[in-house]
């Protein structure tokens, strides 16, 4: 092959595989808009031999002649309901990590100088999107919104959308090929289908300026045809009516003051904003507060604050599944509340919207983290554009939410890894140009642990404005000596939160049992829990805690059949909720440390 025709070649695929996530940029506060949802049930074809994409079956045809037929079918099939993972619907797709082809029909009746769109809250993974039989696009990552523009698509009367959903691991993925948690696919997140005037509010930011308690510094942006226009930011209740006006780009700039009440876990206000343009209106309910990091403490509107945090995994509990609804977000925000958490990290990847809201209402802070966990390949052709693609969209949707407080950016990725610590570096300053309003970090697990010292040595610390350990002391790695007379030394003084340990215990198993791990006992996990505490006092910089993990939730590399059967067992409550010893060693520690004041910790270097 001519080398340079090889290169020409290498390149156009790689541009193709980029163009092909590029599904649209989903509108924001798709909940506020003029929505028809297309939640509710779907017939399915499922294809684990990728069979479909031969023989069409997002055509639909139907047999014309008695010599006709097809070997597809959505109308004889199974349903499954959406939002909901197709793994826990059919018994017999429980392990299946495939394709699954869901069909929905609607009814439309065109409007004048309406436009309409098709919004997914997320597919896992893949997902190829067909309306009335043409390929509308795709869309790559499983915990993100995306939406396609179906204006010159739909017809007037009955119309048929067509997913193809590929839940499949990809060794380029993000997550890749390893991770433990459930890999529940489907389309997973609610769908709506939504009108808008031919120029809409596409999207908008507005939230305090960095270090600030009463400037908002922030802009709006518009979509369409008619793009130069007025634009007012209404907050009736401080009667602010702040007007501007769009450039020739659709971008306006918006800064105002004013004396807000702050959001805080103690008082978790927020105002209904209005945003309104010449062709459009959209309402929003917004908090405004203040979180930086000063020298080697954390400050909530200027006032020192500690995160009490706690590990989170998208998962139904009762009855483990994909948890998607209010309602599932309302039973694990509450127990985080009951725990006397004011943080709630969501591990490890962007949670349901429902569950971000739903914490800001009450008064927990969101930590939010993108899923390129442990081995992900930094190194393939495209990769960090990936990772880029999928951090826009985790900001873009979530930005509003004054609760969220920390962008994560990788969890547990090795200094080992070709290309892992250039291309992390690359994506901490493009997240701080999209919103240096919060902290950003990277989650590390592999720093030295010797002579009962722990070595923070990874240089990618310099760039993070916080450092997050996964530690496992007592678990994974032994203990060296007392917790109270541990040492650590860091390679850079910034705020530390030690944002998992923990170990595993089944409930009621092995009573008495507190000094063998294999035991799993409650009593085992229990003792971690009490030497993590005495660990806390004499570690310097510590501004955070979130124990791994709040609830047990299903994960198929946890192989024990006793103790595990496909469940990583290291929950302070079980999948029904009931709680484990360690659980009220934590809750003690948290209540006895109101709003983080008094958490025993000992100062860095000076």
């Amino acid at each position: 092959m001519n080398s340079t025709f090889g290169w020409k070649l290498l390149l156009a695929l790689l541009l193709s595989s980029i163009s092909n996530l590029n599904a649209q940029t989903a509108m924001i506060s798709a909940y506020a808009r003029n929505a028809t949802s297309l939640n509710g049930d779907w017939k399915v074809i499922v294809d684990p031999a990728d069979a479909g994409v031969y023989r069409k079956v997002w055509l639909e045809i139907k047999p014309l002649k008695k010599t006709d037929f097809f070997e597809y079918s959505f109308e004889e099939g199974p349903s499954l309901h959406v939002p909901g993972d197709f793994n826990t619907q059919l018994p017999e797709l429980f392990y299946m990590e495939s394709i699954v082809w869901y069909k929905k029909t609607f009814i439309y009746s065109a409007k004048e100088n309406r436009r309409i769109f098709l919004h997914f809250g997320a597919v896992n993974y893949l997902a190829d999107v067909y309306c009335n039989g043409a390929h509308i696009g795709s869309h790559e990552g499983g915990f993100t919104p995306f939406q396609f523009e179906l204006t010159d698509k739909v017809k007037p009367g009955e119309n048929s959308i067509v997913v193809k959903v590929n839940s499949q691991r990809k060794k380029d993925g993000i997550p890749g090929m390893g991770f433990d948690w459930f890999n529940y696919g489907g389309i997973t997140r609610d769908v709506n289908l939504i009108e808008v005037n031919k120029t809409y509010i596409e999207d908008y930011f507005i939230q305090l300026k960095k270090n600030s308690q009463n400037e908002v510094l922030g802009w709006v942006t518009l979509n369409g045809d008619h793009v130069s226009q007025k634009i007012s930011i209404g907050i009736p209740e401080l009667r602010i009516n702040f007007t501007t006006t769009t450039d020739d780009n659709g971008r306006a700039v918006v800064n105002f003051s004013s004396k807000f009440k702050l959001w805080s876990p103690q008082n978790p206000k927020l105002y209904r904003v209005i945003i309104t343009s010449e062709t459009d209106t959209v309402e929003d309910e917004i908090g405004f507060r203040n979180i930086e990091a000063r020298g080697r403490e954390l400050f909530l509107n200027g006032q020192p604050v500690f995160l009490k945090g706690v590990n989170i995994h998208e998962e139904r509990p009762i009855a483990p599944a994909r948890a998607c609804t209010e309602a599932d977000a309302m039973i694990l925000l509450t127990w985080a509340k009951e725990l006397g958490c004011n943080l709630v990290r969501l591990a490890h990847y962007p949670h349901s919207e429902h569950m971000v809201r739903l914490a800001e209402k009450m008064g927990l802070m969101v930590w939010d983290e993108i899923p390129a966990y442990q081995h992900v390949e930094f190194s393939t052709p495209g990769f960090g554009a990936k990772m880029q693609l999928v951090m826009n969209e985790m900001i873009r949707r979530d930005r509003n939410r004054c609760n969220v407080v920390i962008w994560s950016l990788s969890n547990e990725t090795y200094t080992t890894t070709p290309e892992r610590t250039l291309i992390l570096i690359d994506l901490t300053k493009k997240c701080r140009q999209m919103d240096s309003t919060r902290l950003i970090t990277s989650v590390l697990s592999n720093q030295l642990y010797k002579d009962n010292t722990f070595h923070v040595w990874d240089t990618l610390c310099r760039h993070l404005d916080i450092i997050c350990i996964n530690e496992y002391l007592g678990w994974y790695v032994p203990w060296q000596g007392r917790p109270s007379e541990t040492k650590w030394e860091f390679v850079v003084e910034k705020p530390l939160i030690i944002s998992e340990f923990g170990g595993e215990a089944k409930l009621g198993s092995n009573i008495g049992l507190k000094d063998e791990a294999s035991s799993w006992s409650e009593e085992y996990q229990e003792d971690i829990y009490k030497k993590q505490i005495e660990l806390f006092g004499v570690t310097p910089n510590l501004v955070g805690l979130c124990p791994w993990i709040l609830v047990d939730y299903r994960s198929p590399v946890r192989m024990h059949p006793v103790y595990q059967n496909g469940f990583n067992r290291k929950g302070l409550l079980t999948e029904y909720g009931e709680k484990k010893k360690a659980w009220y060693v934590m809750k003690s520690f948290y209540e006895s440390h109101p709003d983080g004041v008094g958490v025993p910790r000992r100062g860095g270097r000076d």
